[in-house]
């Protein structure tokens, strides 16, 4: 999981994105499941940027939280 800004700036991210998309986290996490199996990270930021006009901070955002989640969910 690659993240290249901070912790901090990735939950202002995540907290602005319902209003800056008009759409929750979780209805992005539903798009990258139904999305292409691509696997690398990059891959599936790069996606959703030309998919769904997403600036990089956002894509990214959305990336990682749901890497994250995935593998807690692994775990459990």
């Amino acid at each position: 999981m690659s993240l290249n800004h901070s912790e901090q700036t990735h939950r202002n991210l995540l907290a602005r994105l319902p209003e800056v998309t008009g759409r929750a986290l979780t209805d992005w996490f539903h798009e990258v499941e139904a999305g292409p199996a691509l696997v690398r990270f990059d891959e599936r930021v790069n996606w959703l940027r030309a998919e769904y006009n997403l600036s990089h901070g956002f894509a990214t955002a959305i990336i990682h939280e749901h890497d994250i989640r995935r593998a807690n969910r692994a775990f459990a």
